[in-house]
């Protein structure tokens, strides 16, 4: 198994939402950690440089990245979270925007709980490369 708790979950059963609920911590883990291992900088400008890249916007403009590269599954499972009711979109993010990001959060949560580590590293990594063309 190749994620940080060694249990296996029913990921076939859970809900979209919480999938997202999941992948949600591990996209920041995964922004936090590519933040960190780029230079020491004060903790005020990680969490500002984090936030402009785990918000609902940018998230969108990752998953258009990236949705070329998946497979049917992963399709399917994208599409489950950006269908899903969430009870409420902030204000500050477009309804669209905040669909995409929690589709997005889904497939890295589902890829997560299957122990598919090194897929999300792969995606995460084309999103990193693009992500200077999103500031723009």
């Amino acid at each position: 198994m190749n994620s940080l708790l060694d249990k296996k979950a029913d990921v076939a059963s859970l809900s979209p939402l919480n999938l997202a609920f999941i992948g949600d911590t591990v996209f920041d883990l995964l922004v936090r950690s590519d933040l960190v291992c780029e230079a020491n900088r004060p903790v005020n400008a990680l969490h500002k440089s984090a936030s402009s890249r785990v918000c609902a916007k940018a998230q969108a403009q990752a998953m258009n990245v990236i949705m070329p590269m998946l497979s049917e599954d992963e399709l399917a499972v994208f599409k489950r979270g950006r269908n899903a009711h969430t009870g409420g979109i902030p204000k500050n993010q477009s309804s669209a925007d905040y669909h995409y990001a929690t589709g997005l959060e889904c497939l890295f949560g589902w890829l997560y709980l299957k122990g598919r580590t090194d897929r999300i590293n792969e995606l995460f990594s084309v999103i990193s490369s693009a992500e200077a063309d999103f500031n723009e």
